[in-house]
């Protein structure tokens, strides 16, 4: 966990690619931000008789590496990811939370990624269940939640290869239990991890989700201090959670057992 990932080649890719805002740096000033955030990341694990010191140093780590997201227009699944541990570190769970989760957004097949958004989630406070149907659902189809679509992409190629090599042979020599039982069986395997990839990709393309990063934040029955609470306690720092809707200064929220409420947008960030 304490080491960070470093990035060996920032960008390949144009900095001003078409459709997005012009980057602010070029792309040496963006590899000296990264130099820089790397070494005060290494000073600050090093630092551990000394925690101001070490505070002070994730700091710059943290500033560098968001100056390079938001002034050099880069996104990488590796840059978030090193943000998010220097986050961890630093002990701010919940942007730590949230930019292991934005890193997971971009690249969900890196198992570093999954592990340490594993182990920050443990750190958390609020402990949300997933509502008992959901659960029983990640059991029965535990393929499509616990394989990543780059993984499931490549299953579906595989049984695709398969089915069609086992067709292929059933219609030059004739059928023949062994391989008619491997064409029904990768057909529907091949039916199954493609089914799984495009319902992932859409809901992703859909789903809007957040995290919240104050140290608290007080959900309320509608948007504005005098409704009622939602909850007995207040939502804490890395409590994750879908959006609903946006009202002016406003989030309507939905956590992972199915109850929602309204947090001020100050709150939280999303994903």
């Amino acid at each position: 966990m304490a080491k960070i990932k470093f990035l060996i080649l920032l960008i390949l890719c144009s900095f001003s690619p078409c459709g997005q805002a012009e980057s602010k740096l070029t792309q040496e000033q963006a590899q000296s931000l990264l130099e820089q955030a790397n070494e005060a990341f290494r000073h600050a694990n090093s630092a551990t008789s000394d925690s101001e010191k070490a505070d002070k140093l994730y700091t710059k780590a943290i500033l560098n590496f968001e100056k390079i997201i938001s002034e050099g227009q880069i996104q990488n699944a590796g840059l978030y990811y090193n943000l998010a541990n220097a986050y961890f570190l630093q002990g701010n769970i919940g942007k730590a939370i949230l930019n292991y989760r934005k890193a997971e957004k971009l690249d969900n097949s890196d198992t570093n990624i999954r592990k340490n958004l594993a182990f920050a989630r443990s750190k958390r406070i609020d402990k949300v269940s997933d509502k008992p149907e959901k659960r029983v659902m990640q059991t029965l189809f535990f393929w499509h939640y616990d394989f990543a679509i780059k993984t499931k992409f490549l299953l579906t190629c595989i049984f695709f290869g398969i089915f069609c090599i086992s067709l292929t042979r059933i219609i030059w020599s004739g059928r023949s239990p062994s391989f008619t039982a491997i064409a029904v069986i990768s057909g529907i395997l091949t039916f199954c991890f493609m089914g799984s990839v495009v319902w992932e990709s859409t809901t992703l393309a859909v789903r809007i989700c957040g995290v919240i990063t104050a140290e608290s934040a007080e959900a309320r029955q509608g948007d504005g201090m005098n409704y009622p609470a939602s909850f007995k306690d207040p939502l804490h720092a890395g409590t994750e959670f879908d959006l609903l809707e946006i009202r002016p200064g406003w989030l309507q929220i939905r956590l992972s057992d199915g109850s929602d409420g309204w947090i001020p947008d100050s709150a939280a960030e999303l994903i």
